[in-house]
């Protein structure tokens, strides 16, 4: 069964879903509730169950805490983020190998979604492999993520790890290792979150209590996958087929749009990032 907590942190205000062993996979066609996957141990009072519990709610206030659990290789959720003006507040979908301490080095994978006053909406995504990060992207959504469900994906496997918003590849880092570049090779969690980042996510702009609780809708609680302490890495599995080594022409099509049209910001682009991070060389 799965495992789903809440931990209160202040400062920042921190709300997050995870993933642990003996989870049901995905099957074609199939919607799975939120308790097959997941059950919450305490903080009910931020977390609203939905549509007979295919969809759940998390709101950030002044009390809201943290939730986890654990899985491997292909990781997808649905996300609606907040409908209410929300500079400061940041919603994610993510990856991360160690809950005890975030600061120091570790694997991680995020989707970061910066709040807005709209009507453009950032996307910031992050990759850590076993250090503290910095490889950040941010690109310009081209539709408005408050209004319905979009799919956020993570393909993870040891030739690349891919990002998709509704299959369409926003970010692709490939596995580097070879010439000395990192690459995240540790066993993780997958999160989901509502948080205070007023510090450093919208440009100065404080979060606006008075327009409180920002409230981030999650769904498509599937998972294809093996859990946490099996072998994942078999070729036999969908995310190692070699048809998952690179993108196929379509999705290679949709990903340069993307970079060429919406991506404006790329840690590779700097003379910073070309220095410290091998797999600049390949960018």
């Amino acid at each position: 069964m799965g495992l789903l907590g809440i931990i209160t942190f202040f400062p920042p205000l921190l709300l997050v879903l995870m993933i642990m062993n003996g989870v049901k996979n995905r099957v074609v066609g199939e919607e799975l509730t939120f308790d097959e996957n997941y059950f919450v141990i305490y903080s009910q009072d931020h977390f609203v169950r939905l549509r007979g519990g295919l969809e759940v709610q998390l709101s950030l206030d002044h009390d809201s805490g943290l939730y986890r659990k654990k899985i491997f290789r292909y990781f997808q959720m649905k996300l609606k983020l907040p409908s209410r003006a929300s500079p400061g507040v940041v919603t994610t979908f993510y990856l991360h190998s160690n809950l005890d301490n975030d600061s120091g080095a570790h694997d991680e994978i995020d989707f970061e979604f910066l709040g807005t006053e709209g009507p453009e909406h950032i996307l910031q995504t992050n990759i850590f492999a076993n250090d503290t990060g910095g490889r950040e992207q941010r690109l310009r959504l081209w539709f408005d993520p408050t209004l319905t469900f979009h799919s956020y994906s993570i393909l993870w496997n040891s030739h690349q790890i891919v990002l998709f918003i509704d299959e369409i590849p926003i970010r692709v880092f490939k596995n580097h290792t070879s010439i000395g570049g990192r690459y995240p090779s540790q066993a993780m969690v997958v999160m989901g979150s509502i948080w205070n980042g007023e510090a450093w996510a919208s440009g100065g702009k404080k979060v606006d209590w008075s327009q409180a609780p920002f409230q981030a809708n999650y769904k498509g609680f599937v998972i294809l996958g093996c859990p946490f302490g099996n072998r994942c890495d078999s070729e036999a599995l969908e995310w190692n087929s070699g048809r998952q080594w690179q993108l196929n022409p379509r999705q290679q099509e949709l990903y340069e749009d993307v970079k060429r049209t919406y991506v404006y910001y790329d840690y590779c682009s700097n003379p910073t990032g070309r220095e410290l991070y091998k797999e600049c060389q390949f960018e």
